[in-house]
């Protein structure tokens, strides 16, 4: 790792442009990636219908990171006008949340899968749970040179876009730290931040990320307005 060089990047405004393989990608502050020249929006780990599953335990939390989320992604796709939109897994929390979400928010969702193809991919907690909304369900995806798939494999995987981690990173500097959201990459491959409201996330100094990235990795940090790369050396454990 010693000998382990941060992957070229570009700024671009608010957000951070890199190349994996031969495909241009961008992050976006928002916690989306996309991918220009093929029109993509990916979103990851949205966990729709978070509070409500958590409603049906006795833990109430506010009942609006569904349509939180949706309006995000309603916003995203007014600016960019994507083909395709992909929902690279847990995109509800659990197998039932498609049949709790409210009136409101499945109509919205159903407008904004009018306007596009859209693409569900597998997750760990809701399995093929969002087909019964329409869309293609996927367990792994191929668009050019990228394969998208929940959960990153441990093995080299050049191209590949993954999510299921929640990446979060915490960086030092100037006497203090802050804990923010983040994509994680080296250059070959990446680990998409979660998008939902109410998800949390494994810090990237995690042994689960030196599985995926065993020669470093840079944390592409979710600010306010726009996205920060952060170094190895500035990554703080939590």
């Amino acid at each position: 790792m010693a000998n382990w060089a941060m992957p070229p990047l570009a700024i671009a405004g608010a957000n951070v442009e890199l190349r994996l393989g031969d495909t241009m990608v961008t992050a976006l502050p928002e916690g989306a990636l996309w991918i220009g020249e093929a029109k993509t929006l990916i979103v990851s780990d949205v966990h729709f219908e978070k509070a409500s599953a958590f409603a049906l335990k006795g833990q109430m939390l506010p009942p609006y990171d569904s349509h939180a989320a949706l309006m995000k992604l309603t916003d995203l796709m007014l600016r960019l006008s994507p083909d395709i939109i992909v929902s690279l897994g847990d995109s509800f929390h659990d197998g039932g949340g498609p049949q709790r979400m409210d009136a409101r928010d499945r109509g919205l969702l159903r407008v904004l899968m009018s306007r596009c193809d859209w693409i569900w991919v597998e997750g760990n907690h809701d399995g093929r749970a969002a087909e019964t909304l329409g869309g293609a369900v996927r367990d792994v995806l191929h668009i050019g040179s990228i394969v998208f798939r929940h959960e990153p494999t441990e093995a080299a995987a050049a191209g590949e876009i993954a999510g299921h981690l929640h990446p979060c990173a915490k960086v030092g500097g100037r006497g203090r730290s802050v804990r923010r959201r983040c994509f994680a990459t080296d250059g070959t491959r990446l680990v998409m931040p979660a998008f939902g409201a109410f998800t949390g996330g494994l810090n990237v100094c995690d042994d689960a990320y030196a599985r995926i990235f065993p020669d470093g990795l840079v944390a592409l940090v979710l600010g306010k307005e726009r996205v920060l790369p952060a170094p190895m050396e500035r990554l703080l454990g939590d």
